[in-house]
Protein backbone atom coordinates (compact mmCIF):
# COMPACT_ATOMS: atom_id res chain seq x y z
CA UNK A 1 0.00 0.00 0.00
CA UNK A 2 1.17 3.47 -1.26
CA UNK A 3 1.01 5.43 1.64
CA UNK A 4 0.06 9.26 0.76
CA UNK A 5 2.27 12.29 1.65
CA UNK A 6 1.25 13.77 4.91
CA UNK A 7 1.50 16.94 3.91
CA UNK A 8 -1.93 16.12 1.94
CA UNK A 9 -3.75 14.76 4.82
CA UNK A 10 -5.36 17.39 6.48
CA UNK A 11 -6.59 19.23 3.25
CA UNK A 12 -8.13 16.12 2.68
CA UNK A 13 -9.78 15.68 6.17
CA UNK A 14 -11.06 19.63 5.26
CA UNK A 15 -12.93 18.53 2.09
CA UNK A 16 -14.39 15.39 3.91
CA UNK A 17 -15.78 17.89 5.78
CA UNK A 18 -16.92 20.19 3.40
CA UNK A 19 -18.84 17.41 1.75
CA UNK A 20 -20.16 15.61 4.60
CA UNK A 21 -20.26 17.58 7.61
CA UNK A 22 -23.50 18.79 7.54
CA UNK A 23 -25.44 15.50 7.78
CA UNK A 24 -26.54 15.23 11.78
CA UNK A 25 -23.77 13.14 13.75
CA UNK A 26 -25.56 12.09 16.63
CA UNK A 27 -23.65 11.71 20.18
CA UNK A 28 -24.11 8.16 22.19
CA UNK A 29 -23.90 6.23 18.49
CA UNK A 30 -21.82 3.84 17.71
CA UNK A 31 -20.15 4.34 14.16
CA UNK A 32 -19.76 0.99 12.03
CA UNK A 33 -17.01 2.38 9.60
CA UNK A 34 -15.31 0.40 6.51
CA UNK A 35 -11.86 0.91 5.76
CA UNK A 36 -9.45 -0.01 2.27
CA UNK A 37 -9.17 -3.72 1.54
CA UNK A 38 -5.92 -2.79 0.11
CA UNK A 39 -5.91 0.49 -1.55
CA UNK A 40 -6.17 3.56 0.84
CA UNK A 41 -8.05 5.59 -1.88
CA UNK A 42 -11.33 3.71 -1.14
CA UNK A 43 -11.53 5.68 2.09
CA UNK A 44 -14.89 7.36 1.72
CA UNK A 45 -15.16 10.97 2.86
CA UNK A 46 -17.61 10.27 4.86
CA UNK A 47 -15.14 7.90 7.09
CA UNK A 48 -12.51 10.07 7.22
CA UNK A 49 -15.15 13.14 8.60
CA UNK A 50 -16.19 10.43 11.04
CA UNK A 51 -12.82 8.94 12.26
CA UNK A 52 -11.68 12.82 12.62
CA UNK A 53 -14.76 13.81 15.06
CA UNK A 54 -15.23 10.44 17.54
CA UNK A 55 -13.84 10.25 21.06
CA UNK A 56 -12.51 6.63 20.63
CA UNK A 57 -11.79 4.38 17.67
CA UNK A 58 -12.75 0.84 18.64
CA UNK A 59 -10.84 -1.45 16.16
CA UNK A 60 -9.81 -5.25 15.57
CA UNK A 61 -5.74 -4.28 15.89
CA UNK A 62 -4.95 -1.44 17.55
CA UNK A 63 -1.46 -1.03 15.64
CA UNK A 64 -2.90 -1.63 12.33
CA UNK A 65 -5.54 0.76 12.89
CA UNK A 66 -2.80 3.44 14.03
CA UNK A 67 -1.31 3.45 11.09
CA UNK A 68 -3.92 3.53 8.76
CA UNK A 69 -5.13 6.73 10.77
CA UNK A 70 -1.55 8.25 10.46
CA UNK A 71 -1.81 7.33 6.84
CA UNK A 72 -4.61 10.17 6.20
CA UNK A 73 -3.05 12.29 9.22
CA UNK A 74 -5.30 11.55 12.28
CA UNK A 75 -4.70 10.24 15.84
CA UNK A 76 -7.57 8.93 17.86
CA UNK A 77 -7.47 7.38 21.22
CA UNK A 78 -7.76 3.63 20.16
CA UNK A 79 -10.00 0.50 21.98
CA UNK A 80 -9.08 -2.96 21.31
CA UNK A 81 -12.20 -5.15 19.76
CA UNK A 82 -11.22 -8.00 19.11
CA UNK A 83 -12.83 -11.98 18.18
CA UNK A 84 -11.52 -12.72 21.13
CA UNK A 85 -12.30 -9.85 23.49
CA UNK A 86 -15.53 -8.50 21.85
CA UNK A 87 -17.89 -9.69 24.43
CA UNK A 88 -16.44 -8.18 27.59
CA UNK A 89 -15.11 -5.07 25.25
CA UNK A 90 -18.86 -4.10 24.11
CA UNK A 91 -19.99 -3.72 27.86
CA UNK A 92 -17.24 -0.72 28.27
CA UNK A 93 -18.32 0.36 24.82
CA UNK A 94 -21.59 0.93 25.76
CA UNK A 95 -21.21 2.41 29.06
CA UNK A 96 -18.89 4.91 27.19
CA UNK A 97 -22.22 5.56 24.36
CA UNK A 98 -24.14 5.84 27.03
CA UNK A 99 -22.37 8.39 28.80
CA UNK A 100 -22.80 10.50 25.82
CA UNK A 101 -19.62 9.98 23.47
CA UNK A 102 -19.10 9.08 19.74
CA UNK A 103 -17.25 6.09 19.16
CA UNK A 104 -16.32 4.01 15.52
CA UNK A 105 -15.34 0.80 15.22
CA UNK A 106 -13.74 -0.79 12.63
CA UNK A 107 -12.18 -4.37 11.49
CA UNK A 108 -8.51 -4.36 9.86
CA UNK A 109 -9.93 -4.55 6.30
CA UNK A 110 -13.32 -3.54 4.77
CA UNK A 111 -16.78 -3.63 6.30
CA UNK A 112 -16.57 -4.52 10.05
CA UNK A 113 -19.13 -7.32 11.29
CA UNK A 114 -19.42 -9.47 7.90
CA UNK A 115 -16.74 -11.83 8.22
CA UNK A 116 -14.88 -9.61 10.68
CA UNK A 117 -15.54 -9.23 13.75
CA UNK A 118 -18.61 -6.20 14.58
CA UNK A 119 -21.57 -7.86 15.09
CA UNK A 120 -21.79 -8.90 18.82
CA UNK A 121 -20.81 -5.33 19.42
CA UNK A 122 -23.69 -4.14 17.40
CA UNK A 123 -26.27 -6.44 18.65
CA UNK A 124 -25.12 -5.26 22.25
CA UNK A 125 -25.49 -1.77 21.61
CA UNK A 126 -28.41 -1.93 19.92
CA UNK A 127 -29.90 -4.12 22.77
CA UNK A 128 -28.77 -1.37 25.16
CA UNK A 129 -31.30 1.21 23.03
CA UNK A 130 -28.55 2.70 21.43
CA UNK A 131 -27.95 3.51 18.09
CA UNK A 132 -25.44 2.09 15.32
CA UNK A 133 -24.73 3.75 12.12
CA UNK A 134 -23.30 2.16 9.60
CA UNK A 135 -20.71 3.91 6.94
CA UNK A 136 -20.53 1.90 4.42
CA UNK A 137 -17.49 1.03 1.73
CA UNK A 138 -14.87 -1.15 0.36
CA UNK A 139 -15.86 -4.96 0.66
CA UNK A 140 -13.59 -8.21 -0.95
CA UNK A 141 -17.53 -9.24 -1.25
CA UNK A 142 -19.50 -6.75 -3.10
CA UNK A 143 -16.28 -5.91 -5.55
CA UNK A 144 -15.47 -9.43 -6.69
CA UNK A 145 -19.72 -9.67 -7.51
CA UNK A 146 -19.40 -6.48 -9.44
CA UNK A 147 -17.23 -8.04 -12.16
CA UNK A 148 -18.25 -11.71 -11.65
CA UNK A 149 -21.06 -11.25 -14.23
CA UNK A 150 -23.29 -13.76 -12.70
CA UNK A 151 -26.45 -12.51 -15.45
CA UNK A 152 -24.94 -14.39 -17.83
CA UNK A 153 -26.50 -17.65 -16.50
CA UNK A 154 -29.99 -15.35 -17.37
CA UNK A 155 -30.91 -15.79 -13.76
CA UNK A 156 -31.48 -13.23 -11.50
CA UNK A 157 -28.18 -12.67 -9.15
CA UNK A 158 -28.81 -13.88 -6.35
CA UNK A 159 -25.99 -15.06 -4.04
CA UNK A 160 -25.31 -16.43 -0.83
CA UNK A 161 -22.25 -15.34 1.43
CA UNK A 162 -20.56 -18.36 2.83
CA UNK A 163 -17.67 -17.37 3.83
CA UNK A 164 -14.85 -19.62 4.66
CA UNK A 165 -15.41 -23.02 4.66
CA UNK A 166 -14.32 -26.10 7.28
CA UNK A 167 -10.89 -26.38 7.30
CA UNK A 168 -11.46 -30.09 8.14
CA UNK A 169 -11.57 -32.15 4.59
CA UNK A 170 -14.33 -34.52 5.62
CA UNK A 171 -16.57 -30.82 6.76
CA UNK A 172 -15.07 -29.43 3.81
CA UNK A 173 -16.24 -31.83 1.38
CA UNK A 174 -19.56 -31.97 3.14
CA UNK A 175 -19.56 -28.55 2.31
CA UNK A 176 -18.68 -28.13 -0.77
CA UNK A 177 -21.85 -30.91 -1.60
CA UNK A 178 -24.39 -28.46 0.25
CA UNK A 179 -23.00 -26.07 -2.07
CA UNK A 180 -22.90 -28.29 -5.31
CA UNK A 181 -26.70 -28.18 -4.31
CA UNK A 182 -27.67 -24.23 -4.09
CA UNK A 183 -28.84 -23.01 -7.28
CA UNK A 184 -27.53 -19.56 -6.83
CA UNK A 185 -24.49 -17.85 -6.36
CA UNK A 186 -22.35 -18.57 -3.41
CA UNK A 187 -19.77 -16.22 -2.27
CA UNK A 188 -16.21 -18.38 -0.43
CA UNK A 189 -13.22 -16.58 1.14
CA UNK A 190 -9.80 -18.61 1.49
CA UNK A 191 -6.74 -17.68 3.22
CA UNK A 192 -3.51 -18.62 1.17
CA UNK A 193 -2.67 -21.33 2.96
CA UNK A 194 -5.42 -23.25 2.13
CA UNK A 195 -6.16 -22.29 -1.03
CA UNK A 196 -4.98 -25.69 -2.70
CA UNK A 197 -7.29 -27.47 -0.03
CA UNK A 198 -10.26 -25.41 -1.40
CA UNK A 199 -9.27 -25.81 -5.01
CA UNK A 200 -9.33 -29.81 -4.87
CA UNK A 201 -12.65 -29.75 -3.17
CA UNK A 202 -14.51 -27.31 -5.65
CA UNK A 203 -12.68 -29.39 -8.69
CA UNK A 204 -15.57 -32.46 -8.86
CA UNK A 205 -18.54 -29.31 -9.69
CA UNK A 206 -16.57 -29.33 -12.61
CA UNK A 207 -17.56 -27.35 -15.51
CA UNK A 208 -19.29 -24.85 -12.84
CA UNK A 209 -17.87 -21.54 -13.15
CA UNK A 210 -16.51 -19.72 -10.66
CA UNK A 211 -14.90 -15.88 -10.22
CA UNK A 212 -11.42 -16.20 -8.32
CA UNK A 213 -10.14 -12.71 -6.77
CA UNK A 214 -7.01 -12.71 -5.22
CA UNK A 215 -5.11 -9.38 -3.22
CA UNK A 216 -8.35 -7.09 -4.47
CA UNK A 217 -7.99 -3.85 -5.08
CA UNK A 218 -4.24 -4.04 -4.14
CA UNK A 219 -1.18 -3.67 -6.55
CA UNK A 220 -0.94 -7.02 -7.76
CA UNK A 221 -4.71 -7.91 -8.21
CA UNK A 222 -5.60 -10.99 -10.09
CA UNK A 223 -9.52 -12.09 -11.30
CA UNK A 224 -10.28 -14.87 -13.07
CA UNK A 225 -13.09 -16.52 -14.41
CA UNK A 226 -12.84 -20.34 -15.31
CA UNK A 227 -14.33 -23.71 -14.66
CA UNK A 228 -14.19 -25.39 -11.15
CA UNK A 229 -12.18 -28.34 -12.45
CA UNK A 230 -9.43 -25.95 -13.77
CA UNK A 231 -8.99 -23.94 -10.83
CA UNK A 232 -5.86 -26.02 -9.39
CA UNK A 233 -4.30 -25.43 -12.82
CA UNK A 234 -5.07 -21.82 -11.95
CA UNK A 235 -2.90 -21.85 -8.88
CA UNK A 236 -0.60 -24.10 -10.70
CA UNK A 237 0.34 -21.26 -13.58
CA UNK A 238 1.86 -19.11 -10.95
CA UNK A 239 3.47 -19.57 -7.62
CA UNK A 240 2.67 -15.70 -6.94
CA UNK A 241 -1.31 -16.74 -7.64
CA UNK A 242 -1.17 -18.62 -4.00
CA UNK A 243 -0.53 -15.45 -2.49
CA UNK A 244 -2.87 -13.08 -1.02
CA UNK A 245 -6.22 -13.16 0.27
CA UNK A 246 -9.11 -14.89 -1.72
CA UNK A 247 -12.28 -14.32 -2.52
CA UNK A 248 -14.47 -16.51 -4.57
CA UNK A 249 -17.45 -16.69 -6.18
CA UNK A 250 -19.40 -19.65 -7.05
CA UNK A 251 -21.30 -19.07 -9.85
CA UNK A 252 -25.31 -20.20 -9.83
CA UNK A 253 -26.11 -23.61 -11.13
CA UNK A 254 -26.58 -23.67 -15.29
CA UNK A 255 -30.31 -25.32 -15.83
CA UNK A 256 -30.19 -28.62 -16.75
CA UNK A 257 -29.98 -28.96 -20.65
CA UNK A 258 -33.71 -30.13 -21.96
CA UNK A 259 -34.07 -33.55 -23.94
CA UNK A 260 -35.78 -33.93 -27.10
CA UNK A 261 -39.35 -33.91 -25.34
CA UNK A 262 -38.40 -30.43 -24.36
CA UNK A 263 -38.10 -31.63 -20.39
CA UNK A 264 -34.89 -30.93 -18.89
CA UNK A 265 -32.69 -33.94 -17.26
CA UNK A 266 -34.00 -32.88 -14.00
CA UNK A 267 -37.37 -32.98 -14.75
CA UNK A 268 -36.71 -36.46 -16.55
CA UNK A 269 -35.13 -37.89 -13.58
CA UNK A 270 -38.01 -36.92 -10.76
CA UNK A 271 -40.33 -38.37 -13.07
CA UNK A 272 -38.21 -41.59 -13.58
CA UNK A 273 -38.29 -41.78 -9.48
CA UNK A 274 -42.06 -41.27 -9.44
CA UNK A 275 -42.79 -44.01 -11.95
CA UNK A 276 -40.77 -46.75 -9.72
CA UNK A 277 -43.95 -46.22 -7.35
CA UNK A 278 -46.60 -44.31 -9.13
CA UNK A 279 -48.80 -45.70 -12.45
CA UNK A 280 -47.91 -43.38 -15.45
CA UNK A 281 -50.25 -40.77 -14.54
CA UNK A 282 -50.04 -40.28 -11.53
CA UNK A 283 -46.42 -39.94 -11.89
CA UNK A 284 -47.06 -37.29 -14.24
CA UNK A 285 -49.34 -35.30 -12.36
CA UNK A 286 -47.23 -35.55 -9.32
CA UNK A 287 -43.75 -34.16 -11.23
CA UNK A 288 -45.71 -31.34 -12.87
CA UNK A 289 -46.92 -30.54 -9.43
CA UNK A 290 -43.47 -31.28 -8.12
CA UNK A 291 -41.67 -29.40 -11.30
CA UNK A 292 -44.13 -26.78 -13.33
CA UNK A 293 -43.02 -28.92 -16.27
CA UNK A 294 -46.23 -29.34 -18.66
CA UNK A 295 -48.34 -32.60 -17.51
CA UNK A 296 -48.98 -33.55 -21.23
CA UNK A 297 -45.23 -33.59 -22.02
CA UNK A 298 -44.93 -35.73 -18.78
CA UNK A 299 -47.14 -37.95 -19.70
CA UNK A 300 -45.83 -38.23 -23.06
CA UNK A 301 -42.69 -38.72 -21.46
CA UNK A 302 -43.46 -41.24 -19.16
CA UNK A 303 -45.04 -43.24 -21.81
CA UNK A 304 -41.72 -43.97 -23.61
CA UNK A 305 -39.97 -45.09 -20.26
CA UNK A 306 -42.55 -47.38 -19.55
CA UNK A 307 -41.56 -51.09 -20.18
CA UNK A 308 -43.78 -52.48 -23.00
Amino acid sequence: MVTPPLSLAPSLVQTAQAFVGEQHYPAATLYVVATPIGNLGDISLRALHVLASVDAVACEDTRHTAALLRSYGLERPLLAVHEHNEAQAADGIVRRLAAGERIAYVSDAGTPGISDPGSRLCHAVTEAGLRCMPLPGASSITALLSVAGLSLADQAPAFEFTGFLPAKGSARQAAVRRLAAQPHACVLLEAPHRIDALAQALTPLGDRWVTVGRELTKQFEDIATLPCAGLPGWLDASANRRRGEFTLVLHPQLPSPADASGLSAETMRVLGLLMQELPVKSAARLCADITGAPRNALYQAALGLKPD
